[in-house]
């Protein structure tokens, strides 16, 4: 299920950053590093929920440092939906 919401994930950057190479999408990268900004991560954060069907409080979210951590916050509220 991890691939999947990592692909998730790497539809809802490229719908806010098409510009972006998907190669470059990885778990080790920063949403900073492909040129998001807050607004655009925020976008990207509000979409991969909306697509899961999660809320995950901004708190929590504040603790991701790339692309990895928020895939496991985000498979973390996603099982306990479930």
């Amino acid at each position: 299920m991890s691939t999947d919401l990592f692909q998730v994930i790497s539809e809802n950057i490229l719908k806010v950053l098409p510009d972006v190479d998907a190669r470059l999408i990885t778990p080790e990268r920063q949403l900073k590093e492909l040129g998001a900004n807050s607004i655009d991560r925020m976008e990207i954060v509000m979409g991969t929920m909306e697509d899961l069907g999660i809320n995950v409080p901004v708190t929590e979210l504040s603790q991701a440092k790339d692309i990895g951590s928020l895939l496991g916050i985000f498979q973390r509220h996603f099982a306990q939906r479930s």
